[in-house]
């Protein structure tokens, strides 16, 4: 595999270009279609911006050759999170187009199925891919639960909330930074967020069953956190070593 040195990092950049150009073009078909706002504009290209320059930085500094399908699919994947960005950014001033709103969520979402699979059966897979890819689904929480929260209460913000707030935790405490062990449960609550959250926002629930889906997510994605907490504090001191 070529090491990935400044001097032919160049096609890297192009994917990354391309992506960013996509979300453009995704701001502007949403602009033509419901009338995208100041707020939407200005949250769709500061996501934009932030996902080509981290994205940048990150291939730059990796170890892949090319950037992959599986990350062209992530990529795309993050294209659209930036849609339901600017539509959720959009909606503090005026009623969102839910149509459009699910609809673009429920494509990343079933995308979120597609890069893995695509990764293992190219054997593209990397820890660059991983993180990209967790990095989109942690997003797409986020801003899933600030939506929810206009109409349930900002308690739903501790969905969107948690790992950002885990990863600051980690600076403090370095045990935390451990690598966890596969988990077929941890990707299973992970994927039920986007689920009960993109049900919530669709406004199909009456507000009782609403609120009980949004603790629910809560509720199992805390269980989450604390399991893999547990098992990095119980291990910290053999990782040490």
């Amino acid at each position: 595999m070529a090491l990935n040195h400044p001097y032919n990092t160049r096609p890297l950049r192009t994917e990354t270009a391309a992506g960013a150009g996509a979300q453009l073009v995704l701001l502007a078909s949403l602009g033509l279609a419901i009338d995208l706002g100041p707020a939407g504009w200005l949250a769709g290209l500061a996501f934009a911006a932030a996902t080509w320059a981290v994205l940048t930085r990150a291939l730059a500094r990796s170890w892949l050759a090319s950037f992959g399908a599986a990350n062209r699919v992530t990529l795309a994947r993050a294209t659209l999170v930036g849609g339901v960005t600017a539509l959720v950014a959009d909606s503090f001033a005026s009623p969102p187009p839910v149509t459009v709103l699910v609809a673009l969520t429920a494509v990343a979402l079933i995308l979120d199925a597609v890069d893995g699979q695509v990764a293992r059966r190219t054997g593209t897979s990397s820890s660059l891919g991983a993180r990209f890819d967790m990095e989109v689904d942690a997003v797409l929480i986020l801003v899933l639960s600030v939506y929810v929260a206009t109409s349930l209460g900002p308690w739903v913000l501790m969905i969107g909330a948690m790992r950002y707030v885990f990863v600051a935790a980690a600076r403090v405490l370095p045990w935390l930074n451990g690598q966890l062990p596969p988990s077929t449960a941890r990707k299973t609550v992970a994927a039920l967020q986007g689920v009960l959250l993109l049900v919530i926002g669709a406004g199909v629930l009456p507000r009782t069953p609403a609120f009980g889906a949004a603790l629910l997510a809560l509720a199992l994605l805390s269980w989450s956190f604390a399991r893999d907490i547990r098992w990095l504090w119980r291990t910290r001191y053999r990782r040490a070593g």
